[in-house]
């Protein structure tokens, strides 16, 4: 460690520790086959996506995704993270969902298609982090405790 000799010196010492490191510089992270992968959750819902260009196509264990998801508002939140970063028909997407139900599983692969979205294409990573799509979800299901019927409600009270 360097000797300080005046008040100059000193400024100078505090400006050099105040000195920030560069953000942390995202880079495309893509498998052999030239796919991005990245894994999703929600509730006790996993899913692993892979993203690669193409015409559009959304597979969810091999089905197509308004099959697998009949309704439409689980259509509309899969589509969410595609459509806020306009890329709307230009990626296919391989999906294999496990676990939880229907709407657990649908915020699973949304947020696994921003994950995968953000590997392929690092630009997009402000738009769908602004878009709060790269936050995983961490509400999960409370246990139930003794001494209770579920969670919280307790047994119904009776005097006699």
């Amino acid at each position: 460690m360097s000797q300080l000799s005046s008040l100059e010196d000193l400024g100078t010492a505090a400006n050099v520790a105040q000195a920030q490191p560069d953000a942390p510089v995202h880079v495309q992270k893509l498998d052999k086959f030239g796919r991005a992968y990245a894994t999703g959750k929600r509730k006790d819902a996993v899913a692993r996506v892979w993203v690669k260009p193409g015409s559009g196509k959304i597979v969810v264990n091999d089905k197509d995704y308004t099959a697998y998801f009949a309704r439409p508002v689980l259509q509309m939140v899969l589509r969410q993270p595609i459509v806020a970063s306009e890329r709307d028909g230009q990626f296919d997407i391989i999906a294999t969902v496990a676990g939880g139900g229907l709407s657990g599983q649908a915020g699973a692969v949304r947020h696994g298609i921003s994950k995968a979205l953000t590997y392929y294409e690092p630009a997009l990573r402000a738009v769908l982090k602004k878009g709060g799509f790269l936050t995983r979800d961490s509400r999960t299901v409370e246990r139930k405790k003794y001494g209770k019927a579920k969670a919280r409600r307790s047994f119904q009270f009776s005097k006699r």
